[in-house]
């Protein structure tokens, strides 16, 4: 019986957890290439601090190296997570969006864990137990607000980290610092299950938006909110929201855009004030029509958000039977960087499996 009892609560949890916070990975393909473009950011901030301070280290200490064996261990694993970190971060750029969940967190997850080892080293190798267990509540703080990721997960690095330092806290700080420190872990992890739940609720307006937010892009490419086409006042404002559409939420930097909508050669200086311009009039007309997180700039990346719109290619590489059917041999006709699609198309289109 109480085996049974113990049974029906875990499986009420379980659900009580799916109705609330629960997200499928696909809906968080967004938020996963959000973090990936953080991660190249977290990574240079750690390799300057971990190279920099082996520099440091060496010019001060290179005539009794063998004394600081810790801080070269400490300062070495930065340097390297940071290097291995960037290039996932750039190899992971355009992975497809079924697989972008998984693969575009590994560099969060390596600065992540990075971080919170380097707490635990900090607390135990230097026996420094203020600065480790501040460390690691920074560390756990910046991801919390930066990144997005699984409560599990959030909870999982958290007791990893905390808990082997539980009987030195208690010893350095007595029962006081020790039920203070638990207080902010549970605070934490409680604000980790609050943001889970306003992502999800932020998702769900998002595919209510979608009904609204049309992309048509077999035959020539229309933008639609209501029915309605969306004008921009510049000319080639539909083509640069076509190529994001195309590249299906991956993120495209100044110079691919320069490229794709001036040329090969156009250089930034003349082109880069234009390109503003169709930025800056993109934002203006979204915001007018009160469309939301469906244009988004970071780090001089641009991308769409394909969860907040309708798009009948996204259908289509969904293997939506009625939208292939649909499929006459016409993508964004009006551009032609789009011709490179149609093959690929017409062999998905055929039945043809990648």
């Amino acid at each position: 019986m109480y085996n049974n009892l113990m049974i029906n609560i875990i499986k009420r949890l379980i659900n009580f957890y799916r109705v609330l916070y629960s997200i499928p990975p696909v809906d968080l393909a967004d938020s996963a290439e959000t973090n990936r473009l953080h991660s190249k950011v977290v990574s240079i901030v750690f390799f300057i601090f971990g190279f920099g301070d082996l520099i440091v280290l060496f010019a001060l200490h290179h005539n009794n190296l063998s004394e600081y064996v810790l801080s070269f261990v400490y300062f070495g694993t930065f340097t390297l997570v940071s290097i291995c970190a960037f290039f996932t971060a750039t190899k992971t750029k355009n992975v497809p969006r079924e697989k972008a969940y998984l693969l575009k967190n590994i560099p969060f997850y390596m600065t992540f864990l990075c971080g919170i080892g380097a707490s635990v080293y900090n607390f135990f190798a230097f026996s420094q137990a203020y600065n480790g267990v501040l460390s690691l509540f920074l560390t756990i703080l910046i991801a919390l607000c930066v990144f997005s990721f699984s409560p599990f997960i959030f909870l999982a690095a958290l007791l990893a980290g905390f808990c082997p330092m539980i009987p030195d806290l208690y010893r350095n700080f007595g029962l006081t610092g020790l039920m203070d420190s638990v207080l902010v872990a549970v605070i934490m992890f409680c604000l980790s299950l609050y943001k889970r739940r306003v992502e999800k609720r932020y998702l769900t307006l998002l595919k209510k938006q979608q009904k609204s937010l049309v992309a048509k892009t077999f035959g020539n490419f229309t933008l639609l909110y209501d029915d309605k086409v969306i004008k921009f006042s510049r000319t080639k404002s539909p083509e640069l929201a076509a190529y994001l559409v195309y590249k299906n939420g991956s993120s495209v930097n100044t110079k691919e855009l320069l490229s794709v909508l001036y040329g090969d050669y156009a250089d930034s200086a003349r082109y880069g004030a234009s390109l503003r311009l169709l930025i800056s009039d993109i934002k203006h007309t979204l915001s007018e029509l009160e469309i939301q997180d469906f244009f988004i700039a970071e780090y001089n990346n641009f991308r769409i958000n394909p969860g907040a719109v309708k798009c009948d290619y996204y259908d289509f590489l969904a293997g939506d039977a009625k939208i292939m059917k649909t499929f006459t041999g016409e993508f964004m006709s009006q551009y032609s960087w789009a011709e490179e699609a149609l093959d690929f198309l017409e062999r998905r289109a055929c039945g043809e499996k990648f």
